[in-house]
């Protein structure tokens, strides 16, 4: 009997811009989340990040070489392996691939992390903000 994948690698970004985080509704429009999407062969993670925040959220920008975290969550009894890297958004378009089903909008980190359910995600986002200020200091 054919088995059915136990995990599913992602990657993701956290848009930052002018101390703000952007999120983007989830395609059901019940969640705020951040652009990610499934590996594909030949790309990257650090490529499937840009390419989901281009796709997902109008975003450009050069991301961070390294992941700033990973979290596991579950769907359809599934789990979903993610992959996180820091997005510094240098332009944010009015139009993009996913707009007609998306909302974007840009918060405070605070902000942000309140409305973000997933407690894997959430830690990742409040250790990368932390980490960027320390790095300002």
């Amino acid at each position: 009997m054919p088995t059915v994948a136990t995990e599913v690698r992602q990657a993701a970004a956290i848009p930052i811009k002018d101390g703000h985080v952007c999120l983007v509704t989830s395609r059901s429009g019940k969640r705020w989340v951040i652009p990610k999407g499934c590996l594909e062969p030949g790309k990257s993670a650090g490529e499937i990040a840009l390419q989901e925040a281009w796709e997902e959220a109008g975003l450009l920008g050069v991301l961070k070489p390294e992941p700033v975290g990973s979290y596991l969550y579950e769907k359809f009894d599934v789990n979903h392996f993610v992959t996180v890297f820091l997005l510094l958004v240098t332009e944010a378009t009015e139009e993009w691939p996913e707009h007609d089903f998306r909302e974007r909008v840009w918060l405070t980190p605070r902000q942000a992390l309140t409305r973000i359910d997933d407690q894997g995600l959430n830690a990742i986002i409040r250790a990368a903000i932390a980490a960027r200020a320390g790095s300002r200091a």
